[in-house]
């Protein structure tokens, strides 16, 4: 089965499109979006943390010349701190695995205020055309993956690894249609009553569809399933949990709100923090290591929310009055 922490790192990227279009299109539109006071306002709200998360990592850092050619490591280290370590493949995941999400999202975000400033269709068959043409792009990458299988990979799977499939699964330009998506998403959104049952079926729907494919293993290619050709199902969950039902209320839970705001630091940190943890002895020592992974998930939520509140918004908050963003 295809990793589902993958599968939520693609779904994450197309919220990511959806959430800034929802808060920034309707300026973008009317030509009121100030370009270089969103890139600095982007920037310091992801920046402290992904730099944090770098730097707890530092026994992955160690690692790396063992894995590389001098000059893959060395560009590597320049890389990562400028978020550009995405764009090759054998260094995509230098340092901090999942960080590689952020090099894809930098870019993003550069062009993010053009895809904004685009008309939003009055027809709502035009918005389905659109979303349409992106899960057709979307497709592309993964079927012409399992179409020419250039790695000669018999079976592939989340554990494999090979030059192409890198390629495909962590750098920016197969997940763009996907956050181009979530921008023309909120378009749609627009369009869709938030109170009723029909966003509640749609959410159901996203669900349940995302369940079945899934639940299908290996007959459906991994190259596929991991983006494009679960879009319109990611689309559908968007949709569902924007609405004001009973889905949404259930994932509104304030216990769930309360740690999803620390979901950036989770993300970004809970790679070299899990490393750091497991690597350093101390649940064995404390004797709590019987109680894993479930004490370990709860010490990285707990390092996330304080994470969130002692770095992260405070360094937002000098950042931006600094920058003037």
């Amino acid at each position: 089965m295809v990793n589902a922490g993958y599968l939520s790192v693609s779904f994450f990227i197309m919220l990511s499109g959806f959430v800034l279009a929802y808060n920034y299109a309707g300026r973008a539109r009317e030509g009121k979006l100030d370009k270089v006071r969103f890139w600095k306002a982007r920037l310091t709200r992801l920046y402290p943390i992904y730099l944090l998360s770098l730097v707890i990592g530092w026994q992955t850092f160690r690692a790396e010349p063992a894995a590389h050619t001098p000059l893959m490591f060395w560009l590597g280290a320049i890389l990562t701190p400028l978020l550009l370590q995405g764009w090759i493949p054998e260094i995509a995941t230098f340092g901090n695995t999942p960080a590689w999400t952020m090099s894809a999202e930098a870019a993003y975000y550069l062009i993010f205020p053009w895809l904004a400033s685009v008309r939003r269709p009055v027809r709502i068959a035009v918005h389905f055309w659109r979303l349409a043409g992106l899960w057709f792009l979307g497709l592309i990458p993964g079927t012409l993956y399992v179409l020419f299988n250039p790695d000669g990979i018999a079976q592939v799977d989340r554990f494999s690894s090979a030059p192409w499939l890198q390629a495909l699964k962590f750098t920016p330009l197969p997940h763009l249609p996907s956050f181009v998506f979530g921008v023309m998403l909120a378009g749609l959104d627009e369009c869709v009553p938030r109170t009723g049952q029909l966003r509640f079926w749609i959410g159901i729907f996203g669900f349940a569809g995302i369940y079945g494919i899934l639940s299908l293993g290996t007959l459906v290619p991994y190259a596929l399933k991991h983006d494009g050709l679960l879009m319109p199902l990611f689309g559908c969950l968007i949709l569902g949990l924007s609405g004001i039902n009973l889905l949404s209320k259930l994932f509104g839970f304030r216990a769930f709100v309360f740690v999803g705001e620390s979901s950036y630091c989770l993300y970004l940190m809970h790679f070299n923090l899990w490393n750091l943890l497991h690597q350093s002895g101390l649940l064995p020592k404390l004797g709590l290591d019987r109680f894993d992974p479930w004490i370990s998930y709860a010490i990285l939520i707990g390092l996330g929310l304080l994470a969130l509140h002692l770095v992260e918004k405070p360094a937002q908050k000098m950042l931006r009055k600094w920058m003037g963003a």
